[in-house]
C-alpha cells in the first residue's frame, strides 16, 4: 500500500517508519524544512514511564485558579475569547476526579512502558544516536509532606509493573552527584531505574534519514491544506506542491489535527497547552547533573544531553502562540539556579516554547477514523517522545489489519 503520513515531527516519522518495517510505500508531508522542528524540537527529553501521571487530577483546578493571579503556578490557564479554549478547558476539568486521574494515569503508564520498549528496538534495528541515557530518572521533592503523599500515589504506577524507589535526600545525591548543589533544596524523592531520556530532536533527525534510506519519501515546505474525499474515503491529500494520492492517510499533526479533519465532519479534542525550555551548557555548572529528573513541586525537568543541559518548565493553556520573551523565563530559570547554581547559562541561553497538543485525558488519539482509509496518531500531550513508538507501531498494526500487540484502550475516536 501507499500511505502518507501527515507531520514528520517525532509521532509522525516513527510512523514512517515502523509502516516501511512492513514493507508499505511510505510519503511524509510536513510544512518545515526538516522533520520534528515544532513540539519535538525542543522538549524535556525524558523517556518517563514513571512520570505517566494524568494532568487532569484534583489539584490541576486550584492550580488554574491560582494562575489568574499568579505567574508562579506549574499550569496556567489563559482565558481567551475562543469556543475551542473554553469547550477543552471544560472536558479537561471533568477528568480531575481522583477516579479519572487513576482510570487515565494506569492507561498511560501501560502505554509508555510499551513504548519504550519499541523505542529500544528502533534503537537497536537502525543505530540512530540522540544523546541517550538509560540509566534511570529521580524524581524530588522539596517538601516531606508532599514527598509522602508522591510516595503513595507512586503505587498506581507499581501496579503497572513499574519500578519507583523512595530516596532520602542523601541517597538522591548519592544516586546523581551532580544534585550536590541542590541538597539543600531536596527533602527526598523516587527514582525510576528504567526511565531514560534523549533529545528527541536527534532521533527524528536520524530515524528521518534512516527512512529515507529505506525508501521513504519526504516532502519538506509543503502545506497541506485539505483532504480530498470521494465515496467514503480520502482519495488524496491536497497540498501547496499539488495533490497526492495514497490508499491510507495518518494524521500526525499534533495541534493541527483538529483543523484539517473538520471539513469532514471528525471533532478531535485536542488543544495546545505551551511549555517553555532552556538548553545551556553543561559545562557552566560546578557539577552538572548525570542524570534527568523533575523537581516535581514546580514540575521543572531537567536533562542532560552530552554537552547540554535541557530545562522545561510550565503548562499554559492559552492558544497557539509560540512567541516568547526573556521575561517568561524568570521564574523556571530562578527555580533551576536554586538546584544547580548561579552559573547557569552563563555562557549563554537557547530560549524556546513548544505547542503540546492535550487531550483532555492526556491520553493520545490512535484509532481508525470513521472514514474509511484515515487514521488518526495524534494528541500526545506533553510524553509524545515516550508514547511515539508505541503508537506508531499501533496504527501500523491498525493499517495492516494484525491484532494490536497493544489495546488502544482509552485512545480510541469519540471515547
Amino acid at each position: 500500500m501507499h500511505i502518507v503520513v501527515l507531520g514528520a515531527g517525532i509521532v509522525g516519522v516513527t510512523t514512517a517508519y515502523q509502516l516501511l518495517k512492513d514493507g508499505h510505500r511510505v510519503t511524509v508531508i510536513e510544512r518545515a524544512a526538516a522533520p520534528a522542528q515544532f513540539t519535538s524540537f525542543a522538549n524535556a527529553g525524558l523517556v518517563a514511564p514513571g512520570h505517566a501521571y494524568a494532568w487532569g487530577s484534583p489539584a490541576a483546578p486550584k492550580m488554574m485558579l491560582r494562575s489568574l493571579i499568579r505567574n508562579d503556578q506549574a499550569i496556567r490557564f489563559k482565558p481567551r475569547l475562543s469556543v475551542r479554549q473554553w469547550r477543552w478547558a471544560a472536558a479537561f476539568l471533568g477528568e480531575c476526579s481522583a477516579a479519572r486521574a487513576k482510570a487515565n494515569t494506569q492507561i498511560k503508564a501501560r502505554l509508555c512502558r510499551y513504548s519504550q520498549a519499541l523505542l529500544d528496538d528502533v534503537v537497536a534495528e537502525t543505530g540512530v544516536a540522540y544523546a541517550g541515557q538509560s540509566n534511570g530518572l529521580l524524581y524530588f521533592y522539596r517538601q516531606p509532606e508532599k514527598l509522602a503523599a508522591a510516595t503513595q500515589k507512586a503505587d498506581i504506577l507499581r501496579g503497572q509493573g513499574l519500578a519507583i524507589h523512595q530516596l532520602t535526600r542523601d541517597e538522591v545525591v548519592a544516586t546523581d552527584p551532580g544534585l550536590a548543589t541542590a541538597g539543600r533544596a531536596i527533602a527526598g524523592g523516587l527514582f525510576a531505574p528504567t526511565d531514560a531520556s534523549g533529545d528527541a530532536h536527534l532521533f527524528a533527525t536520524g530515524l528521518a534519514a534512516a527512512c529515507t534510506k529505506m525508501g521513504c519519501r519526504f516532502l519538506y515546505e509543503t502545506d497541506i491544506t485539505g483532504l480530498r474525499q470521494r465515496a467514503g474515503s480520502i482519495q488524496a491529500t491536497v497540498t501547496s506542491n499539488g495533490d497526492i494520492v495514497a490508499d491510507a492517510f495518518v494524521l500526525c499533526l499534533g495541534v493541527y489535527s483538529p483543523f484539517l479533519v473538520e471539513s469532514l465532519g471528525l471533532s478531535l479534542p485536542v488543544y495546545p497547552v505551551k511549555g517553555y525550555s532552556v538548553t545551556v551548557a553543561a559545562a557552566d555548572l560546578d557539577a552538572a547533573p548525570t542524570m534527568g529528573g523533575v523537581d516535581e513541586e514546580n514540575l521543572l525537568a531537567y536533562c542532560p544531553m552530552d554537552a547540554r543541559l535541557r530545562l522545561t518548565a510550565t503548562a499554559e493553556i492559552t492558544g497557539y502562540s509560540t512567541q516568547h520573551k526573556p521575561a517568561d523565563f524568570t521564574v523556571m530559570l530562578g527555580k533551576a539556579r536554586e538546584l544547580f547554581g548561579n552559573k547557569l547559562g552563563a555562557s549563554g541561553i537557547d530560549y524556546w516554547a513548544g505547542l503540546r497538543p492535550m487531550t483532555p485525558t492526556g491520553l493520545p488519539i490512535v484509532d481508525r477514523a470513521p472514514i474509511d482509509n484515515l487514521f488518526l496518531n495524534t494528541g500526545h500531550g506533553h510524553m509524545g517522545w515516550t508514547m511515539a513508538n508505541g503508537c506508531a507501531r499501533m496504527i501500523a498494526d491498525m493499517i495492516g489489519q494484525n491484532p494490536l500487540a497493544h489495546s488502544n484502550e482509552g485512545m480510541r475516536y469519540g471515547a
